[in-house]
């Protein structure tokens, strides 16, 4: 088995942290009847609340709410349609309990209509000064450190280590890349319905 010679430093020692040694102990050991070869290796995590913290909302429905302030100007009747009447007002409660179709309302209205390289960028510069109302610290910052450690130390021995969450995938790939390092081949998630369409550039 490789890696660091003290795994896991975040953990409390116990049967859990232990119950994960010894399962890449196993598994890695080439003289043990459980070992997998380093192609066959896969771990698989969830997000939310596993990566990034869901409270006092997901990370994603925070930078939607976000857009739909900033994109209120273009949309005058949002003033007066929910769910967005209720966030413009600054009550995010009452607009997330409108019913169950709310998410996806904001979710589209603030992710559709741009390439994905635009939606990239915007997510990207939002990252960049979004501060959790909570903690005042950017999002980036606020990852399981324990769940970090674990996924550098199956790294060490071998494992693919990948995300599958119901979140949004254009979203989670950049989150995922600045917080965790993992490739964004490594990450799936959800995806709203995307068009390719060719723009023909104009020359001076």
């Amino acid at each position: 088995m490789t890696g660091c010679s003290a795994p896991l430093p975040s953990w409390n020692d116990g049967a859990v942290k232990q119950a994960i040694l010894t399962f890449v102990e196993r598994t890695t050991a080439k003289d043990s009847p459980d070992f997998v070869p380093p192609p066959e290796r896969i771990a698989v995590f969830d997000n939310d609340g596993t990566l990034w913290a869901e409270q006092p909302t997901y990370v994603q429905l925070a930078f939607a709410i976000d857009r739909v302030r900033e994109l209120a100007p273009r949309n005058s009747d949002w003033k007066d349609q929910q769910p967005f009447k209720s966030i413009l007002e600054g009550d995010v409660q009452a607009a997330l309990i409108e019913g169950p179709q709310s998410v996806p309302q904001i979710i589209a209205a603030t992710h559709a209509g741009m390439t994905t390289d635009e939606f990239e960028r915007i997510v990207r510069a939002w990252l960049g000064k979004a501060h959790h109302p909570r903690f005042q610290r950017p999002y980036t910052d606020l990852v399981y450190q324990p769940m970090i450690e674990l996924i550098r130390y199956l790294e060490a021995n071998e494992f693919r280590v990948s995300i599958v969450s119901a979140g949004g995938t254009d979203f989670i790939r950049v989150w995922t890349e600045k917080t965790c390092g993992l490739p964004r081949s490594h990450v799936i998630g959800s995806t709203i319905k995307t068009r390719f369409v060719i723009r023909m550039a104009v020359l001076p």
